[in-house]
């Protein structure tokens, strides 16, 4: 009787079952990312600095359109104003309740 090595199935197998973890986390990863990556975000630009002359001027953007997830305390560490300043400045929106595509003003 002639026996065959198991050492190459062995370690084929190995391989797979390493793919197919690799795949699952692959997997898991892009559907907790959480969003369609397909849409471009897009939002008024947090500030931008500028020089003229040797004195530097940072200009900030006049509105913040929110974005899916947004909170006040997120937009105003994106656009650097404290939440109480972006308060005072939209008066009318309930910080509670931010809805998509709203504008709020930043200046």
């Amino acid at each position: 009787m002639n026996q065959r090595s198991t050492a190459p199935v062995r370690a084929l197998a190995a391989v797979a079952l390493l793919a197919g973890f690799v795949v699952s986390i692959v997997v898991v990863a892009s559907a907790l990312s959480g969003g369609d990556s397909t849409e471009p975000r897009r939002q008024a630009p947090a500030g931008q600095v500028t020089s003229k002359g040797g004195k530097e001027k940072i200009e900030t953007a006049r509105a913040y359109v929110v974005q899916n997830g947004d909170t006040l305390t997120s937009i105003a560490a994106k656009t650097g104003l404290s939440v109480a300043r972006l308060q005072a400045l939209n008066p009318g929106v309930d910080p509670q309740i931010l809805i998509s595509g709203e504008k709020l003003k930043l200046r």
